[in-house]
């Protein structure tokens, strides 16, 4: 006989409850590397790395700022062009 929780985790099994701990990297908060347990990090659009051990980061954020990345709206290329 299957738990109900495990029939929820079959049913949905993108849920982050039964995801569990996920390491990412928070922009304007202290984070400590889960590899060494340093702060030093060298952040990019996408991912942020330990600067001393290299672990690699998502961040929260995840490519969602900043010029040119996506278009939110689509318009046909002739509307474009005017």
């Amino acid at each position: 006989m299957l738990t109900r929780a495990r029939r929820l985790r079959d049913a949905f099994p993108h849920d982050p409850v039964f995801r569990g701990y996920h390491a990412v990297y928070r922009a304007g908060q202290t984070n400590h590397c889960p590899g060494c347990g340093r702060s030093h990090w060298i952040v990019g659009r996408l991912l942020a790395e330990c600067a001393f051990c290299t672990t690699a980061l998502p961040l929260v954020e995840g490519g969602m700022t900043g010029t040119g990345l996506f278009r939110n709206s689509w318009r046909a290329p002739e509307a474009l062009a005017a």
